[in-house]
């Protein structure tokens, strides 16, 4: 049932999609009396990933508003329902939910407060499948990660030195597998247009099932799987699942291989230094600046339950810069990458993914 959560009725979720979301400076007016709250998923807000993304957005937005944010950690999927009815309790009045494995909690909680606000991050909390979110008082915001998971699949099968590159993720769930379906297909598309023969290991498009941890912990079992992966020759290799990444990094560094890594949700490179000289770019989605400006809204009044929808197009999802494997990467490559992403903006070149139009 999860897998299908965020996939039935996006078409008609679509038509209704927001504009890109832009930082602004300009408060709500008087907002303090206003409490925005937040509820991580699994791995808390210092995971250098999508959960310690929302929580900058969400404390940001709440500085500017002059007021203190209230925030609950899930260390479990049986935590969701009981930290958001501790914030409903406290008075909440807009209340963020991060994660798409919390939509059916936060769906729960929005049809029994109705005068609270919802924000759902990488849900749009359609339970029903009917093309609508289920309740009027819940913003959905989400991402077509695939656009930009390609562009980096197309870049590692450019700089791979093997001819193998490899993924894994946390739980076989849309947002996670988004990531890994877009590589893939980015590493067929450099085949393609190469006459190349780049294998991807850890995703097979035709099942849409690979290597999947089972969770989003930097742990023994994602230690293992990254280093499954490296033993079959992969010197690229793309963790999905927030801290999973920790597990990878230090399973190349165990391997004495040169072995590219790749981060998702936020430029890695810049959230976590100590693995910063294996990133050849991260994949990201603005997750902050989606709740930066959602409760920036909430806190003037102006709440808005559109779906915002992030795209090349519109800014919410891209590549971060290469840094340190700037010098690593060919200049045409580089230069095919960036005519790819016009590509995919313009409408000539379609990425696959549960939310593409």
């Amino acid at each position: 049932m999860l897998s299908g959560l965020a996939i039935a009725g996006t078409a008609a979720l679509l038509a209704g999609c927001g504009s890109a979301p832009e930082s602004s400076s300009t408060s709500g007016g008087d907002a303090s009396d206003y409490l925005p709250c937040m509820v991580s998923d699994a791995g808390g807000f210092d995971d250098k990933s999508f959960n310690q993304l929302g929580y900058e957005g969400l404390t940001k937005a709440a500085d500017e508003l002059g007021v203190e944010p209230k925030t609950v950690e899930s260390a479990a999927e049986t935590d969701y329902a009981a930290n958001l009815q501790s914030l409903v309790d406290q008075g909440c009045n807009t209340i963020v939910t991060v994660g798409f494995l919390l939509a059916p909690a936060a769906a729960e909680a929005a049809a029994a407060n109705p005068d609270v606000e919802f924000v759902s991050i990488d849900d749009t909390v359609d339970l029903d499948f009917d093309g609508t979110t289920d309740e009027p008082n819940i913003k959905p915001i989400i991402f077509d990660t695939a656009q930009a998971a390609f562009l980096a699949g197309y870049l590692s099968a450019g700089v791979t030195e093997t001819g193998v590159v490899g993924t894994f993720g946390g739980m076989n769930i849309p947002t996670v597998t988004i990531f890994m379906d877009g590589f893939a297909q980015g590493v067929d598309y450099y085949n393609e247009q190469n006459g190349t023969d780049v294998k991807v290991v850890g995703w097979d498009r035709a099942t849409e099932d690979g290597s999947f941890t089972g969770g989003f912990e930097a742990n023994d079992t994602a230690r293992q799987i990254a280093q499954g992966l490296i033993d079959q020759n992969v010197d690229v290799l793309l963790p999905v699942g927030g801290p999973i990444y920790q597990s990878a990094a230090a399973a190349i560094e165990d391997s004495g291989k040169t072995i590219a890594l790749l981060g998702v949700d936020a430029d890695v490179f810049e959230t976590d230094p100590s693995v910063s000289s294996l990133l050849l770019t991260s994949i990201l989605k603005q997750i902050d600046v989606g709740v930066y400006d959602a409760i920036m809204a909430a806190g003037g009044g102006e709440f808005d339950v559109t779906p915002f929808i992030g795209t090349l197009d519109n800014g919410g999802v891209g590549l971060a810069p290469l840094h340190d494997w700037e010098a690593n990467v060919p200049a045409d490559l580089m230069t095919q990458v960036e005519e790819l992403q016009q590509a995919i903006i313009d409408g000539d070149l379609t990425v696959e993914s549960y939310l593409a139009q």
